[in-house]
């Protein structure tokens, strides 16, 4: 998969790439993995903005992915790669021995006609997912459950693997793309290989208006309003005085928010010293 580049006939069309998507075999997605998919345009149930520079946007379907992989033992051919709009990775439609269709993330060299598989028998192959149970050290992997049954929660996005370092009593010792080392149940699954699309990254959008058709509205900067609109705002020329703040005067722009979980103690090794 490579980058396309355009003449620049306008000035949005200079700087503009998109992805060749040659890799993409089928161009309407399967009917019975689709569910509507609901706009909030960044409101909660009280109609108040919570999530800002979110509205618009072009109209999407839902794709029905597995991520739990949970059909153990049954053989499925990969029928079809296909886009999805709702995430940066392909996807993988597979038709199952016993007739069933099921989406998975495509990893990189997966194709048409190869035939995968999961469950602790399956092999090493990209797209097979077993439990890290049974997966050797060092093995690069995707689509990791955090806890047993729940289905995959992290390295889920185009281009991410991580990798598994060792195994200890119960636990497995992953590297995770963002330089954090943490610890898994040796019962949770993962797809071996990495998450395709991996060019995804390198794509320039060129202009504003294609923000709009991915649903992301224009962001005004607080040192360009009214002191009533933003702490930021007023002076006679540009003022440097302030610390960086939230509209309603939290601090922002490198103060810490990542409040203490439950899960943090399965944490070996942060992604920052």
């Amino acid at each position: 998969m490579a980058l396309k580049s355009f003449k620049p006939y306008t000035p949005s069309r200079r700087f503009l790439t998109t992805l060749d998507k040659s890799d993409i075999t089928k161009q309407t997605p399967e009917k019975s993995l689709l569910e509507p998919q609901r706009r909030t345009g960044g409101r909660n149930n009280h109609g108040e903005v919570t999530i800002w520079h979110r509205g618009g946007g072009h109209a999407r379907q839902y794709r029905v992915v597995d991520f739990r992989r949970d059909k153990t033992g049954i053989p499925a051919k990969v029928a079809a790669i296909e886009y999805d709009p709702n995430r940066s990775a392909r996807l993988a439609l597979l038709h199952y021995a016993d007739g069933e269709k099921r989406y998975i993330l495509q990893p990189v060299g997966l194709q048409v006609g190869m035939t995968i598989q999961s469950g602790p028998e399956a092999d090493i192959l990209p797209g097979n997912a077993l439990p890290f149970r049974n997966i050797p050290p060092g093995t690069m992997v995707h689509n990791l459950e955090m806890s047993p049954g729940k289905g995959a929660q992290m390295v889920r996005s185009a281009g991410g693997e991580a990798q598994l370092l060792s195994k200890e009593g119960d636990f497995a010792l992953i590297k995770l793309p963002s330089g954090e080392t943490r610890k898994f149940s040796l019962n949770c699954m993962a797809t071996i290989g990495q998450v395709g699309n991996v060019d995804h990254e390198n794509i320039t959008y060129g202009k504003a208006g294609r923000s709009r058709w991915m649903g992301i509205r224009p962001t005004v900067r607080g040192v360009a309003m009214n002191p009533v609109d933003h702490p930021h705002g007023g002076g006679e020329g540009r003022v440097k005085g302030n610390h960086p703040q939230t509209p309603w005067g939290f601090p922002t722009l490198g103060a810490k928010t990542r409040r203490k979980r439950l899960g943090d103690k399965a944490i070996v090794q942060r992604r920052k010293s």
